[in-house]
């Protein structure tokens, strides 16, 4: 069996960036209506999602207080999310959880697994599994 961190392997695909706001339906409205961002649906509990030319915008109402300086969340589109896992936790990458499963969508499960940069900054691996 191969070592994970010998695999050729780099995220290059963005799949969805979350952006924190205080207000969902006054971004939503602000996204949708003043930039004319595609719309694609309102999800509880305070997630709006849009559509960028194929990138998913995810505007997220913090259930709790965050930092003063908000931050958005980069999620890379992987095909296989637990080869993905594998390999970059076998480079040291240090992960809030390993994958699991957080939505079921009519068409694909959407798998999901966030970790953290040398800054603390979140990011996440995202599958959409057929």
């Amino acid at each position: 069996m191969n070592n994970p961190a010998d695999i050729k392997f780099g995220l290059d695909v963005i799949g969805q960036i979350a952006i924190p706001v205080s207000d969902v339906d006054q971004a939503i409205t602000f996204y949708r209506d003043t930039l004319g961002m595609q719309f694609l649906f309102k999800a509880p509990p305070g997630l709006g999602f849009f559509n960028c030319n194929g990138v998913r915008l995810l505007l997220d109402a913090p259930a709790k207080k965050q930092f003063k300086n908000f931050s958005s969340i980069i999620y890379y589109q992987v095909a296989d999310i637990q080869a993905a896992y594998d390999t970059l936790f076998a480079r040291g990458v240090k992960f809030e959880e390993k994958p699991n499963l957080v939505a079921k969508m009519p068409d694909h499960d959407l798998w999901m697994a966030f970790f953290r940069d040398p800054d603390d900054n979140l990011l996440a691996l995202m599958c959409e599994v057929r």
